[in-house]
């Protein structure tokens, strides 16, 4: 059993450990949300070996557990003497960004409902008083990983790296993004391209209620030579750039493409260019970001 590999997910509330959770299941990780951090000893002695070939444990604990500060130290000092792979990961974001991600999910802070938080209507003083709380296991982890300007895409690259324990894979990780410019520019994005130069869809009435994922919005943007120029061009640049990301080591690359809404051009050429990087074999996903707007372009 001592070959057992245990991954320990702490750190603050709304910080991306469920997200990081489930890219760690994604590569094979048996997973387990909120572990009692007492139970572990008893949950390892289990026969994963034997009977289910499992050799990789991860583990999400926190403030939920309200003994886990107490009990953290000295079981994980336990595991260690016995000879167990045992290490911490500790997820963190700024303040202003975990007030955010609450304030959109509509979620309470775990330390919302705990008698001894006499503010426990203030979200800001839940998140500050957790991350003094935490203060010291972090200070104890193997690897911080602060999330405040990692998407979801970028996150998961991470975990998949550690997961490997380091060994990247030589295969960059591509997602396409489409979003319109009034809705604001993707700052997480490698690669901006701006498409609104291609003839809009959105002045020919049978073409506007309609998508880029639309057969006739596709056909009217790409069938012309101005577009048809331009994705080959475009394609080929791209074929020159993500080799050389690869060979850097690049293991994440987002490519947005922008047109006025997010509705026509731009879903259109991102599709065009998600099935061309498709056929070379690589990873790859697309994410229509402002499809569901409605405003006029």
């Amino acid at each position: 059993m001592k070959n057992l590999r245990i991954i320990i997910l702490t750190g603050s509330s709304g910080a991306g450990k469920s997200t990081a959770l489930s890219a760690f299941e994604d590569t094979g990780f048996y997973c387990v949300d909120n572990m009692p951090v007492s139970l572990l000893p008893s949950f390892i002695n289990l026969p994963f070996n034997s009977v289910t070939n499992i050799d990789k444990l991860a583990f999400v604990m926190d403030l939920r557990e309200n003994d886990f500060l107490s009990k953290y130290k000295s079981v994980f000092e336990l595991l260690k003497k016995k000879g167990y792979d045992l290490k911490i990961l500790f997820f963190d974001a700024d303040q202003e960004v975990l007030v955010q991600r609450f304030s959109q999910t509509r979620r309470q802070h775990p330390l919302s409902n705990q008698k001894e938080f006499p503010f426990k209507n203030s979200l800001l003083y839940c998140i500050k008083a957790e991350q003094q709380l935490l203060k010291k296991l972090k200070a104890e982890a193997n690897k911080i990983i602060n999330t405040s300007h990692y998407n979801i895409h970028e996150l998961k690259s991470i975990i998949f790296d550690i997961a490997k324990k380091g060994k990247k894979s030589n295969q960059i990780r591509i997602n396409i993004l489409s979003f319109g410019f009034k809705y604001g520019i993707p700052h997480q994005a490698d690669i901006i391209m701006d498409v609104r130069f291609l003839k809009n869809p959105y002045f020919i009435s049978q073409l506007k209620p309609l998508d880029g994922k639309n057969k006739h919005v596709r056909k009217y943007v790409l069938d012309n030579q101005e577009a048809q120029v331009f994705l080959k061009k475009y394609l080929d640049l791209l074929d020159y750039l993500i080799p050389l990301y690869e060979k850097e080591g690049k293991a994440y690359l987002s490519i947005a493409i922008g047109c006025t809404g997010g509705k026509h051009r731009s879903v259109t050429i991102a599709r065009s260019i998600h099935d061309h990087i498709s056929s070379t074999g690589r990873k790859i996903e697309i994410t229509h970001r402002d499809i569901k707007q409605s405003l006029e372009e």
